[in-house]
């Protein structure tokens, strides 16, 4: 049985800020992460999360093809590293967020994350909004589905990277009851960088939850597309009393590689939303104006009470 949010006390959450090295091969790269899964569940992390694409140093396998070609072969690592993470999420115990992988449906290439629920239950979200770069040099496609995803956790969400940059995605998973979303990253550039963690931060205010965010580090020149990483990863929080006083749970030093864990608190955004200095939810003036999903499969279901008040090779990442 699902645990409500408003059940859960606490919530500890583990980031993984991923090295960008090379690996010999698929079994390698797997004990590595291993090594980082065991060791967050001794901490008794009930998540822990990867970055987007952590399995690209794979790319270093076959460095001579061209860049859709070579997005395509790691794709075909996808869905044994999945399954190989269902597996360890239900060894170590840990509802683990595979970062994201490249996935092909036909001949149609797509960024996908998967939750790997404790329970050996698998949900996944594709990335809604390819970076221009994305589209150009991998031929990537935008995802059409978007939901909440219930754990024994409470309601959590799951975005990738760019998606956090345009608010009405995070703002219907709001309106599901949403306490935590995760936001696994990869940038290359401080800029880019910044662009989702301002982003980030945002969300977790005008939508009163907890954002987490995972991203890589290190330089693999044997790939293109992996010849620089920036990354600080970090837990963001709404910003009014009872949280830290810049909204800032947690973060890594930038640029190294490092695990965080924090504990997170959803009956704290319960009482905010009844109670904050500010109460976004309930005073959007939707009698002037309003959002709804029009796109493909899983559109968001309602709340369960309505809060209406009566460059060079490519284009940056991220």
């Amino acid at each position: 049985m699902t645990v409500p949010a408003s059940f859960t006390d606490r919530v500890r959450v583990g980031c993984v800020q991923w090295l960008m090295r090379e690996f010999d091969s698929r079994e390698s790269l797997l004990q590595r992460v291993e090594q980082q899964v065991a060791a967050m569940a001794d901490y008794r992390c009930d998540f822990v999360m990867y970055p987007e694409f952590f399995t690209a140093p794979l790319l270093t396998l076959e460095p001579s093809i061209d860049s859709r070609r070579a997005m395509r072969a790691l794709a075909g690592h996808s869905a044994a590293i999945r399954d190989a993470l269902s597996a360890m999420a239900v060894r170590y115990r840990v509802n683990l967020i595979a970062g994201s992988m490249p996935v092909l449906e036909g001949r149609r290439l797509f960024n996908v994350s998967y939750l790997c629920h404790r329970s050996g239950k698998i949900d996944h979200f594709a990335k809604l909004h390819p970076t221009p770069g994305e589209r150009r040099d991998w031929d990537m496609r935008g995802g059409e589905g978007l939901q909440a995803f219930d754990t024994d956790c409470g309601r959590v969400g799951l975005l990738i990277c760019y998606d956090v940059e345009f608010p009405e995605a995070p703002r219907l998973l709001a309106r599901q009851g949403v306490d935590l979303l995760f936001v696994p990253f990869w940038t290359d550039s401080r800029q880019g960088y910044q662009r989702v963690r301002f982003c980030a931060q945002a969300r977790a205010i005008e939508n009163e939850c907890y954002v987490v965010l995972a991203g890589s580090v290190g330089c693999l020149p044997q790939a293109s597309c992996l010849d620089a990483q920036y990354a600080q990863s970090a837990v963001f929080s709404p910003s009014d009393f009872g949280f830290p006083h810049d909204a800032i749970v947690i973060e890594a030093a930038a640029n190294c590689e490092t695990t965080l864990v924090c504990d997170l608190e959803p009956a704290r955004l319960h009482a905010l939303r009844r109670q904050g200095s500010v109460r976004n939810g309930e005073d959007r003036r939707d009698d002037l104006y309003e959002l709804r999903w029009r796109g493909g499969s899983a559109p968001p279901r309602k709340a369960a009470k309505s809060r209406k008040n009566t460059g060079r090779r490519r284009a940056p990442f991220g």
